[in-house]
């Protein structure tokens, strides 16, 4: 078989699902539960890049397309967070991973477009988890704050060099690419600082 064979018959659903299962459950046997959902979430956004359908955006709101899981996107920067405190440095492991996974259920600009947005905004992201010392619920948002915009502009931008995708390069998709990310992190942002306020009122009134 070629190579090409080899690549097609792996990029089967019914051949690459079992793959991703199985790092999965690798990771998360291994006692990485956080970094067993990164490294799932990183094939299936990029496979969404393809496979599900997106929406018009008015030339007024500055035209391109919506893509509907947008918001699973910024979900896996935050995941990363939780990753890196269960891997620590780590991490940049499992983002590979992810990123060989994807190979599985993408094209392989997709991939590159995907590895290279990750490479930029991951290492921010990284860098503000890494040396803030804020709450974590401060630090979800504000590394997702700075790295959003970044992985989402370089994310486009590549992926728009692909001829069916030649018109994804509009300010209507990388601003609601962004606001969605945002959005994902702005929800478990709320939902770890709640988490934060009850652990410290414990502190203070202990039963």
């Amino acid at each position: 078989m070629t190579f090409e064979e080899i690549f097609a018959f792996l990029q089967q659903w019914q051949i690459a699902l079992p793959i991703v299962l199985a790092v999965m459950a690798g990771f998360f046997f291994a006692g990485y539960r956080w970094a067993a959902v990164y490294v799932g979430l990183m094939p299936l956004i990029n496979w969404s890049f393809g496979a599900v359908p997106t929406a018009a955006i008015p030339e007024a709101f500055g035209g391109g397309a919506f893509q509907p899981l947008a918001i699973v996107t910024g979900l896996v920067l935050v995941v990363r967070d939780f990753a890196q405190r269960e891997m620590k440095h780590w991490v940049w492991g499992a983002m590979i991973t992810g990123l060989i996974l994807s190979m599985l259920t993408s094209w392989i600009v997709v991939v590159f477009a995907s590895a290279a947005a990750f490479l930029i905004s991951e290492t921010v992201d990284w860098a503000v988890y890494t040396f803030s010392k804020r709450p974590l619920s401060q630090r979800i948002l504000l590394s997702s704050t700075v790295s959003a915009p970044l992985d989402q502009m370089v994310f486009i931008w590549l992926a728009s060099q692909i001829p069916s995708q030649e018109g994804i390069f509009a300010w209507g998709t990388i601003l609601t690419g962004i606001a969605s990310k945002l959005l994902g992190a702005l929800v478990v942002s709320r939902v770890i600082a709640a988490q934060e306020k009850r652990a410290l009122q414990n502190d203070m009134n202990p039963a």
